[in-house]
Order: C-alpha cells, then sequence, then structure tokens
C-alpha cells in the first residue's frame, strides 16, 4: 500500500508524469485493441494509474497480449488497481498475475499488502514469507509481517477512541485532509475532488477531477452543511488541497500542484492566503524550493514560527521526508529547510504532518511499524525523556491508508482521513473521539507484619505535573485519589510508629478508564530491634566498602530522608575467625565506613552512630536465612558451638557468612534539623 506517488491525489503522494500524459486531451485516438495497450503502458510508467486502468481493460486480451506477457499484463492491471487505493480488485488481479508465473517477485509483496488492506490476515502473512524467500531482507516485506502481528492485536484489542464516517461530508470522489477552520470548531476545511472544482480537466493519476479546497459549516449539533468550494482566488484549475491555519485562523497554508502543458512536469509548492471579509485573498507561493519538487502537507506551529511540510527534495531517508523552516517572527522570511532527521522519518515515505495546539507533531507514515499503508504516529517522550514515535492504532489506524488528522484544543476530538473498507468514496473524512479517561487511585495501607489496617495515615501523592493531593486513611486504612491521564505518580504514607510507606503508580500510555487497586505496607518501627542491610560487601579483612553495596547503601539513604525523624545505630558483626580484640577494631571501621557513606550522601551527622560489635551477637536464624539456608533452623543462634556441629565446610562457612552482617537499629524517632539532640538510648 506504498501511495506515496500515486499521481498527487494526495497533493503530492505522486510522482512526475511523463511530459504530455497527463491531461486527456493531450492523448491522441488509439488505433486497434494492441494500441490500446501500448498507450496504457506509456501511461503506466508516468503513473497515470486511472487511464493506464482504462487502457488496459479496453485493449487487453488473449488477442492482444502475447501469452508469454499475460502475466506481466494482469501484474499492471493490478498494479493500477492498487494506487487507486481499489485493493478488493487489486487482490483478485494479483492472484490472477501469480497464476500466470507474474516475472515480478514484487507481486507476491504487493499481493500481500491487498491481502492485508482486505485483512485477510493469515493469506497475508504467507505472501510476504512467499517473498522473503525471493527477497530475505526487503524491509518492506519484514515491516509487512510486522503489520500483520500490530493489525491482529490491535484489532483485538482497540484504544478508547470512537470512528465514525462523516456521511454529510464524504461523497463518492476523494474527500481529505479536514482541518478546523475556526476557533469555535464550526467551520471546516478540506480536500476534495467531487464535482464543482475549478478544474475540468480529469487527472490521469486518479480519474477524478483535480482537487480543490471545499468548506462546510457546523450546527454545533454535530449536523454539517453541504461542502462548497471556497473562493476563486484559492482554488485553481490545479490541484489545490490539504489546509492548515494559523492558530488566530487568519492565514491559511496549503499545497498546491501544477502541470505544465509545454514542460509536463508535475510539482508542489506550499501557498499562502490571508482572510478577507468574504473570503481568503490570492495565494502566495512560500518560495520553498524548485517547482519541479514536492514541498506540500503545510503544518504551521501554535507561534507561527515554525512550518513543518513534506517533500522528496535531496537530502531525504525516503520517498517523501517531513522537513521544517523557521523564522524569528511571523514578518520575517523563512530559513533554510531542514530534515527532521531518522527518528521520524524512514525509508518508507513521511507526510501529513500535523501540529496539535498542545505544540504535539502528527503525522502519516508506511515506513514505521504499523497496521498497514499509512497509519498516523504522533511524537512522545518515553520514561528516560528521549523523543519517540507513538502509533495511534485501532481503530483511528487501520490496514489502510490513514492520514490527515486534525484536532480540537480541549478535547480528543477531530477528525482524519482513511480509504478503509466500508467508506464512500476513495478517500473518506472520519470522526474521532476520546472521552476523558478517568482513573481512580484506591489503597490499603497495612502493617507489614500484622497484616491490619493502618488507619489515619496521613498520605501525600506528587504527580510528575507538579501536582500534589493530600489524605488520610479512614478506619479500614482506605485512601482514595484521582489520577490524571499520561501521569507519573509517589504516594507516600506516614504514621507514628512506623516506617514511611512509599509506592510508585503511573496513568502514562493507558488508553482506558481504570480503577487501580494498591497495597502500601508500612513497618512498624520497634526500638532496639536491629534489621539486618542485605548485601553490604567489604574487601576481605578490610573495611573498605565494595562497589557492589552501592545498590543497598542508596536505599538506606532514600529510606532515612524519606524518615526524617529517625535516628539510627549502623552495627557492624563479624565471625569468630581472629582474635576479640582485631575483630572489635574491624567491625567499628567497617560500621564507620557505612555512616561516612550517608554522611557524603546528605544524612546529618547527628541521626547516625556507628558501632562494631564483633563477634559477640551471633546471628539468630530468621525465615529468610532459614529459606536460603534450609540447615539452619529458624531461631537457632548461630554462635560457635553450633556452627562446629556442622557436618561440612560448606556448611560451617555459610554459617559465618551469616554472622557477617551490618544491622541498623533505630535509637529514636524525634530528630529536629538545627534542634541541639539529646543523647540517645546507648545501645546494649
Amino acid at each position: 500500500m506504498n501511495r506515496t506517488y500515486d499521481g498527487l491525489s494526495k497533493l503530492a503522494v505522486r510522482s512526475v508524469l511523463v511530459c504530455g500524459l497527463l491531461l486527456f486531451g493531450l492523448l491522441s485516438v488509439a488505433e486497434g485493441q494492441s494500441r490500446k495497450v501500448m498507450k496504457a503502458d506509456e501511461f503506466y510508467e508516468a503513473g497515470g494509474w486511472a487511464e493506464a486502468l482504462r487502457l488496459y481493460k479496453e485493449g487487453g486480451n488473449l488477442q492482444t497480449v502475447p501469452k508469454d506477457q499475460m502475466g506481466l499484463y494482469l501484474y499492471r492491471v493490478a498494479e493500477c488497481y492498487r494506487h487507486l487505493g481499489e485493493y478488493r480488485q487489486a487482490e483478485i488481479w494479483y492472484s490472477k498475475a501469480l497464476a500466470r508465473d507474474c516475472p515480478d517477485p514484487k507481486a507476491h509483496l504487493y499481493y500481500a499488502e491487498a491481502l492485508l488492506a482486505n485483512e485477510r490476515y493469515d493469506l497475508a502473512k504467507e505472501e510476504y514469507e512467499a517473498y522473503l524467500k525471493v527477497k530475505p531482507h526487503d524491509p518492506l516485506a519484514t515491516n509487512g509481517l510486522r503489520s500483520v502481528e500490530l493489525a491482529v492485536a490491535w484489532v483485538d484489542s482497540p484504544s478508547g477512541y470512537t470512528v465514525k464516517p462523516m456521511q454529510l461530508l464524504n461523497s463518492r470522489y476523494n474527500d481529505y485532509s479536514p482541518m478546523y477552520a475556526s476557533a469555535d470548531y464550526r467551520s471546516l476545511v478540506f480536500t476534495s475532488s467531487r464535482e464543482g472544482t475549478m478544474g475540468k480537466e480529469i487527472h490521469a493519476a486518479t480519474g477524478e477531477h483535480f482537487a480543490d479546497l471545499f468548506a462546510s459549516t457546523s450546527n454545533g449539533e454535530g449536523r454539517w452543511s453541504k461542502p462548497k468550494s471556497i473562493n476563486s482566488d484559492v482554488n485553481t484549475i490545479f490541484e489545490d488541497g490539504t489546509p492548515n491555519f494559523s492558530a488566530d485562523y487568519g492565514t491559511m497554508y496549503f499545497t498546491r500542484c501544477r502541470t505544465s502543458k509545454r514542460h509536463g512536469k508535475l510539482g508542489c509548492q506550499v501557498m499562502e492566503a490571508s482572510q478577507t471579509g468574504d473570503g481568503w485573498s490570492s495565494s502566495k507561493d512560500l518560495g520553498l524550493g524548485a517547482d519541479s519538487l514536492v514541498y506540500a502537507h503545510p503544518a504551521i506551529t501554535p507561534d507561527g514560527l515554525v512550518l513543518y511540510f513534506a517533500s522528496d527534495m535531496p537530502g531525504g531517508f525516503g520517498g517523501l521526508d517531513l522537513w521544517k523552516v523557521t523564522r524569528g517572527g511571523p514578518n520575517d522570511n523563512w530559513g533554510e529547510p531542514i530534515n527532521l532527521g531518522s527518528t521520524i522519518n524512514t525509508p518508507g515515505n513521511e507526510a501529513f504532518p500535523y501540529v496539535h495546539p498542545d505544540g504535539t507533531l502528527y503525522f502519516a507514515s508506511d515506513g514505521h511499524p504499523g497496521m498497514g499503508g499509512y497509519d498516523i504516529f504522533k511524537l512522545a517522550k518515553d520514561a528516560k525523556g528521549a523523543t519517540v514515535v507513538e502509533n495511534m492504532r485501532y481503530p483511528v489506524n487501520s490496514p489502510s491508508d490513514d492520514f490527515g488528522i486534525t484536532f480540537q484544543k480541549e478535547h480528543e476530538e477531530g477528525f482524519f482521513s482513511s480509504n478503509r473498507k466500508g467508506g464512500r468514496g476513495g478517500d473518506d473524512i472520519y470522526w474521532f473521539y476520546l472521552a476523558p479517561l478517568e482513573f481512580n487511585l484506591i489503597g490499603q495501607v497495612n502493617d507489614q507484619e500484622t497484616q491490619t489496617p493502618v488507619a489515619n495515615a496521613k498520605v501525600r501523592l506528587a504527580g510528575s505535573d507538579g501536582s500534589l493531593q493530600t489524605g488520610t486513611t479512614n478506619d479500614k486504612g482506605v485512601f482514595r485519589f484521582m489520577l490524571k491521564p499520561n501521569t507519573d505518580y509517589v504516594a507516600v504514607t506516614n504514621e507514628k510508629g512506623y516506617l514511611n510507606g512509599k509506592l510508585k503508580v503511573s496513568t502514562r500510555g493507558k488508553t482506558e478508564s481504570e480503577d487501580m487497586r494498591v497495597s502500601v505496607p508500612m513497618n512498624a518501627i520497634a526500638i532496639e530491634k536491629p534489621i539486618t542491610i542485605p548485601n553490604i560487601f567489604y574487601n576481605f579483612n578490610s573495611w573498605e566498602l565494595r562497589p557492589e553495596s552501592k545498590e543497598a547503601l542508596d536505599a538506606l539513604v532514600e529510606l532515612l530522608n524519606e524518615n526524617p525523624g529517625l535516628v539510627i545505630e549502623l552495627g557492624a558483626h563479624t565471625d569468630a575467625v581472629g582474635t576479640l580484640e582485631y575483630n572489635y577494631e574491624l567491625s567499628q571501621r567497617r560500621a564507620q565506613a557505612v555512616v561516612n557513606y550517608l554522611i557524603e550522601h546528605g544524612i546529618p551527622t547527628a541521626r547516625l552512630r556507628a558501632k562494631g560489635y564483633a563477634q559477640t551477637e551471633p546471628c539468630v536464624v530468621d525465615a529468610a536465612l532459614n529459606a536460603q539456608f534450609p540447615f539452619l533452623p529458624i531461631r537457632k543462634v548461630l554462635d560457635e558451638a553450633f556452627i562446629a556441629s556442622l557436618p561440612d565446610e560448606a556448611q560451617r562457612e555459610a554459617a559465618n557468612q551469616a554472622n557477617r552482617r551490618t544491622e541498623f537499629r533505630v535509637l529514636s524517632m524525634d530528630y529536629v534539623p538545627g534542634k541541639t539532640q539529646g543523647a540517645p538510648k546507648a545501645s546494649k
């Protein structure tokens, strides 16, 4: 479904036509069926799909097409249908071509694309795989296989958008690229090749009139008026379309694609027109580049200082790329075009940019992974703040071409265009709407050990958007908050006698409303009760902390910062190897090394005590240690006598390892910064 060069039915999504073949008036009368096939070949090579198809159908038969060329003839008919977006007919004719041993291996590729557009996913997968046997590294095929997977997955799990065709706006012709044209969203301007256009010639590529800009107005209740062509100062005998408006709707930017009877060239330029009392002023060319190239699909930023557009100018990454020009002020000249780079542009085609009122860039692409054909994408930020391309998924996107989107400022509502199955014409206009997402955080605060509710605990909820909410748990330990979409949150619970509880939750990327139920455990503080800090490591016979201790120490820093009233003792213990005097000194230095680390990371010295215990307080086995070493019974004291009784060296070393530990115990909970602290109760 690569429709990038389909003859400018989408105003720049076509190639340059050969001199003398664009207008039907230049075509001489064919003399005989074979002559028609020859003319069809000429139009085909030039991208005149509609006229080529007509001539192929009129002139092609078993008498005029040699048997050894029938496969190629059928393939070309299929190609015409594909470029015209008639995927059901394309599927039929590709099948015929392959049955006649079509020599072009891409018949499998494009047959797969037609099957994908027709939602025949299993057959599409088979054809992509058949093509990859001939062209094993073709990115179009590998991307196509990925599209099959995504289409199946996203149709089964759609986003929350509602999508409906706009019957009052659509015709049996191409209607696309709608754009809001007023601040109250009651005026819409779009591109159409319906009856009533300025140009009376029929386009060889589409078989329709050259497109013009049409307008419709709404009564505010969803009913739109019959579209009318806007004034002739903007619309011409050439193709005019893909409108975009300044923030005040006083300036319109659009695309004009001209033809030349003398030179036969087809290029596109970005035009500008100003609103007048009764319509629009005569338009002027912004002069972004050479007339023979494509400069199309303008999209202005809300501040009017950046203009995005699509172009096939040299220096890009694929067929059409997205570019931008900038200016210092609204009356300044535009600068030189700048390519948007490989994050956005691909070896495929990127087109139809649109800047949301909030500044987000949307665009259509057939090069990024999607459902097939052109999908609509937007730029977003990942968890690390890097720019990423995000697919809008089904039902906004489909296996066909989806492009040309516009939004309201205050609501997730607007229009886009698509040639998906079930439409009235070729390209049709669709309305979309996403109901406001509602997220409720329902939290349960419990005592970690007893699992009983913690009532009257204070809860603070901080959002990545700068928001702050506070609350208190009820008698069942429950709290509730409303959350915003695409926001990260941190909840901190506080209650006397407990270490602060902490929970992270996010609505980022969620597309459906949800009640988010969470549990926040809180650890009761037992004064003087030792708590082992796991994964604190020292070099052998040394008090130097090893690098792998950093994670555990940083977690302790975080705990102390979250509980600013705590005063703690850091106690280090050794095994019984070595003299008691030596082990006292070693353990004291190790405890002090931990204290020094905490001080270096901002914890006040007054909140910390260091104490070495040598081997005087052997470890008492708890459930966690027993789970790691089942031969160590729960509540067993790992003294020298017990360790000596163990049957082998490995078990004895495990017990000694358990004794070599660093612990902290809470001495008090009433530390106040800047206040002279009384001496905490001495540790025994």
